[in-house]
């Protein structure tokens, strides 16, 4: 008998993968799945993005607010304060090369400019000076020495103080003279005490039944006289300057007469100050003497009412 062939009960070997010897070896592929986060599609830059826009809103809002709540001057000054400086002050003849090869000096250099604006805060701008002027010291200017602020002067706050006192007493010396002075009772209506920014004033006003100068003239009657110098009675030992204007209605002079109310109102005007000073005011306490006619009336309604002719006059501020 033939031996049997003891390979031929054998099973053909496999391959590494278990795969018949001969047969080509499969990979084995692996996926392996990632998930991406929202990091991926968004990111952090809108949040700088939306930082930058908040800033620039914030700065908008303020820089409306600003507008809205200073005036035009410190909105002129803040203008001022952000523009560049004005190149139209350089003295270009000297600048460099102007005056030939190396000549002249830099457009940087400080000597080129003429003129120096010295700022001292955002609202506060100066107004620009010559260098090197005759009269130039360093820290000689008034708004260099008071840097911390505006500092008012003593004396002057003493002087209000003493005008506020003495316009007081002006104006009850007043009231009372006309109250107690038989011959000037029937005025009293007719007197006008007024506090302005000037100082005070003091109107001595016509009525349809009295007036204090005759008809298109200057002569003034004695009971006008007599309240007149009482006025200068009362103010005559005051520091203060004094002025005197004359008003009058809008009734007119005839048409072929050389005077007018222009004239007709500063001789009023005069004569109350003859009378003032007659009564004891000083001659160089007189700030001004002037007419205006019609052009201011006190009654602005009726320009020919009687009360638009009167005489004005004012004790100013020291």
């Amino acid at each position: 008998m033939a031996e049997a062939d003891p390979k031929a009960d054998q099973k053909p070997e496999e391959g590494a993968e278990g795969a018949p010897e001969g047969e080509p070896v499969r990979p084995i592929i692996r996926k392996i799945i990632v998930e991406d986060g929202h990091g991926g599609a968004h990111g952090g830059a809108w949040k700088i993005a939306l930082a930058d826009m908040m800033t620039a809103m914030m700065a908008f809002f303020l820089l409306m607010w600003l507008l809205g709540a200073t005036n035009e001057d410190k909105r002129k000054s803040v203008a001022d304060y952000f523009r560049p400086a004005s190149h139209s002050q350089i003295n270009f003849g000297e600048l460099a090369g102007s005056n030939g090869l190396f000549g002249g000096t830099s457009i940087i250099d400080p000597d080129g400019f003429p003129f120096s604006a010295k700022q001292t805060a955002m609202l506060e701008r100066l107004t620009p000076q010559a260098q090197g002027g005759p009269n130039e010291k360093e820290g000689s200017s008034e708004q260099e020495n008071n840097k911390d602020g505006p500092q008012q002067d003593p004396s002057s706050s003493a002087r209000q103080e003493q005008d506020r006192e003495n316009f007081q007493k002006l104006e009850k010396e007043l009231k009372q003279k006309l109250q107690d002075n038989r011959q000037l009772q029937g005025m009293k209506d007719q007197v006008s005490i007024t506090r302005e920014k000037d100082g005070v004033r003091i109107e001595i006003l016509d009525k349809a039944d009295f007036a204090m100068f005759g008809l298109g003239n200057a002569d003034m009657n004695s009971k006008a006289a007599a309240l007149i110098r009482e006025v200068a009675k009362s103010i005559k030992d005051m520091p203060n300057k004094v002025t005197v204007r004359g008003h009058t209605d809008s009734l007119g002079f005839t048409p072929d007469s050389l005077r007018n109310n222009w004239t007709l109102s500063t001789e009023r005007a005069d004569a109350t100050r003859q009378i003032l000073q007659g009564a004891g005011v000083n001659s160089n306490r007189f700030s001004r003497i002037e007419g205006v006619a019609d052009t201011a009336p006190f009654v602005p309604n009726n320009p020919a009412d009687p009360r638009n002719r009167r005489v004005s006059i004012t004790v100013l501020n020291q």
